[in-house]
C-alpha cells in the first residue's frame, strides 16, 4: 500500500487508464494526490463519490427549429449571435446537433490561427499511398464513418462578431476529397480534408487534419478506428462526446484557484526566460529545421532507474535538465518555460479513448542553483503535478 506509483514506472497516460478503471468500480478520486503524494494508501484515502462535474445534456432536439440562449448551458451567446452561427451552417438548425465554448488550448490554437500570416501552423498533414483508386475509395469511405461516429470530427469553429468563440457540432459533415491547397477553413466541418494525388504510377493521398480538434493520443485512435473498419472488426465502445471536457474545463470551478495558483508560482517573476536575448522568434516556418537525436539505450535506462529512486516521473527529471540548459543560456537561475500537459485526467469518463483536444501549454517555473539538485528536481516535479 505505500509502494510508490512514479518507483513502479507510472506517468501520466498510465494514471489516465487508473481513473477509468476506477472509474468503472463507481470510485472517483482526486487525481493529483496521485502525483502530490504517489502511494496507494494516499490514493485511496482520496476516494470519493461527490467530486465528479455533473455534465448538462444536450438540450437541442432533432425537432428544433430554433436555437435560444437557454438552451446552450456551454456557451454564452445572445439570441442575435445564435442565429448568425446556425445560419452558417448548411441545413441551417435542422442540421446543428450540438453548440458550445472552447476548451482551453483551443481558444490558444485559433489566437495563433487568427495571427498566422500565410500557412497556418496547427495543420497536420499524414500522407499514405494506395496500391489503387479502389483501396483509396475504401480508406475514405472508413474515415467517412469514423467522422460520422464523433462529434468532434463534424465540428466546425466561429467567432466572427460573437461575444465568445464556440464550437458547432453538424449532424451530418461528409469528407472533402479533392485535390488544391492545403488550408482549412475553421467555419465548415469536418476540418478533415483528403487531398488525392494519382498518376499512372502511383496512387497518393494527403490527410490534413487541424489540431484545433484532434492532439496527438487522438490521431492515433482516428487510425486504429479507421483501420478497424477496414479489416471488419467492430468497434466496440461507444463515442464519448467532447462536450464532456468543455464542460469540465467550463464547470469545474478551478478559474480562482488556478489564479492563486499561478500568482503564487510566478508572481515574483517580472522577465521572460530569455535565450541570447531573444525575445521573439517568428520566421513563419521557412527557416526551422527539425533534427532529433535518440538517447543512448543505456542512459535512457539510467535515467529510469533514477526518476524511480527519486519516486518522480522522468518527465520530471527531464524538465529540470531543460531547466539547467536555459539557465546557463538565459544567466538567470529562476527560468519558465511552456510544456504541454495531458487533460485526459479530467477528462471525465471515457477520456483515455476520447476524441478530441485533451491538452494545453502551460508555463513552468524551473528553480536552478541553491538547492541540491534531488530537491530542485523533486520540487520541479510538485509543480508539474499542481499544473
Amino acid at each position: 500500500r505505500h509502494d510508490n506509483f512514479f518507483e513502479l514506472g507510472g506517468h501520466s497516460l498510465l494514471a489516465v487508464t487508473l481513473t477509468s478503471r476506477l472509474r468503472q468500480q463507481g470510485l472517483h478520486a482526486d487525481i493529483r494526490v496521485l502525483f502530490g503524494q504517489p502511494t496507494l494508501a494516499a490514493l485511496a484515502a482520496a476516494v470519493g463519490t461527490a467530486n465528479a462535474v455533473q455534465v448538462p445534456g444536450n438540450r437541442i432536439t432533432q425537432a428544433c427549429t430554433r436555437i435560444t440562449p437557454d438552451m446552450l448551458p456551454l456557451a454564452s451567446l445572445s439570441q442575435a449571435s445564435i442565429d448568425s452561427v446556425t445560419a452558417q451552417i448548411p441545413g441551417g438548425v435542422a442540421n446543428v446537433q450540438d453548440l458550445y465554448g472552447l476548451a482551453p488550448l483551443q481558444q490558444g490554437i485559433l489566437y495563433h490561427h487568427l495571427a498566422s500570416e500565410g500557412a497556418d501552423p496547427y495543420v497536420l498533414q499524414a500522407r499514405f499511398a494506395f496500391p489503387d483508386p479502389a483501396t483509396l475509395d475504401a480508406f475514405a469511405a472508413a474515415l467517412d464513418q469514423v467522422i460520422a461516429r464523433h462529434d468532434i470530427l463534424r465540428t466546425s469553429i466561429h467567432w466572427q462578431h460573437l461575444e465568445e468563440p464556440v464550437q458547432v457540432v453538424w449532424r451530418e459533415a461528409r469528407l472533402g476529397r479533392e485535390a488544391g491547397s492545403t488550408g482549412i477553413d475553421l467555419n465548415q466541418a469536418p476540418l478533415i480534408r483528403l487531398l488525392r494525388s494519382e498518376t499512372d504510377a502511383r496512387v497518393e493521398a494527403t490527410l490534413l487534419i487541424h489540431h484545433i480538434i484532434l492532439d496527438h493520443a487522438a490521431v492515433e485512435q482516428l487510425v486504429a478506428e479507421i483501420t478497424a473498419v477496414l479489416q471488419g472488426r467492430p468497434l466496440l465502445h461507444a463515442s464519448v462526446p467532447y462536450r464532456n471536457y468543455v464542460a469540465q474545463s467550463r464547470l469545474g470551478n478551478t478559474g480562482q484557484a488556478a489564479a492563486a495558483m499561478f500568482r503564487e508560482l510566478l508572481g515574483d517573476i517580472d522577465e521572460t526566460t530569455e535565450v541570447f536575448g531573444l525575445r521573439e522568434a517568428h520566421s513563419g516556418g521557412s527557416r526551422v529545421l527539425d533534427s532529433r537525436q535518440a538517447l543512448d539505450a543505456g542512459l535512457g535506462q539510467r535515467l529510469r532507474e533514477q526518476a524511480r529512486q527519486l519516486g518522480i516521473s522522468v518527465a520530471s527529471l527531464v524538465h529540470q535538465a531543460w531547466g539547467l540548459v536555459l539557465a546557463q543560456l538565459s544567466g538567470r537561475e529562476e527560468v519558465v518555460f511552456g510544456t504541454v500537459l495531458l487533460g485526459r485526467l479530467q477528462g471525465g469518463e471515457g477520456a483515455e479513448r476520447a476524441l478530441g483536444m485533451f491538452i494545453n501549454t502551460l508555463p513552468l517555473r524551473v528553480s536552478v542553483g541553491t538547492a541540491a539538485v534531488s530537491d530542485a528536481v523533486r520540487l520541479t516535479h510538485q509543480r508539474l503535478a499542481r499544473l
